[in-house]
């Protein structure tokens, strides 16, 4: 959960011709399968689809997020462009130490990914619906890990394929530590 805090303030309604005053608040949003799921059923299109979302599409998704009561639209308009960034770095943070590595390239599946969808896959891998609450990377991660152990047919990697492996670990691990090796 993602705990936003909005001081008191004070701004300019264009539209309604008024000031409107913020009082102090704390929202707490969920980037989770329930908030993607009111979203596409209002919007009624993917929110996992890397289509550019329009500015109302965005503070919309915020409301899907809002756990408890949701308050009025000025609320939203009233997040400083830290909060924005607090909300943007949680929805990217993948919320677990699990890190999966692709032996070969994806096939470059063309399904569009909506809530749906990952409700099949957590029926497919008997992952109960109480899941959805959970961050949406985590969720996600938890189906891959379900259909790699699942699969008895798991390919070993070859020689060549954990040298590789190994290779790109490390050169991210200098990238990111500024050594030489």
């Amino acid at each position: 959960m993602l705990h936003i805090k909005i001081p008191e303030q004070e701004f300019y309604d264009e539209q309604r011709e008024e000031f409107i005053t913020v009082k102090a608040q704390t929202l707490t949003m969920e980037h989770s399968l329930i908030s993607l799921s009111k979203w596409e059923a209002k919007w009624k299109k993917p929110y996992l689809s890397k289509e550019d979302k329009t500015k109302e599409e965005i503070f919309d998704y915020f409301k899907c997020m809002t756990v408890g009561p949701t308050p009025e639209d000025y609320v939203y308009r009233a997040l400083s462009r830290e909060n924005l960034e607090q909300i943007a770095e949680y929805i990217r943070d993948p919320m677990t130490a699990t890190t999966i590595y692709e032996y070969e390239k994806p096939s470059s599946s063309r399904e569009t990914v909506t809530s749906e969808i990952i409700y099949y896959w957590m029926i497919a891998q008997q992952i109960p619906t109480e899941y959805e609450k959970w961050h949406l990377n985590r969720l996600l991660t938890l189906i891959k890990v379900c259909a790699i152990k699942n699969n008895p047919n798991q390919k070993k990697m070859s020689r060549q394929a954990i040298a590789k492996q190994n290779r790109a670990i490390n050169a991210a691990r200098k990238k990111k530590y500024k050594t030489r090796g």
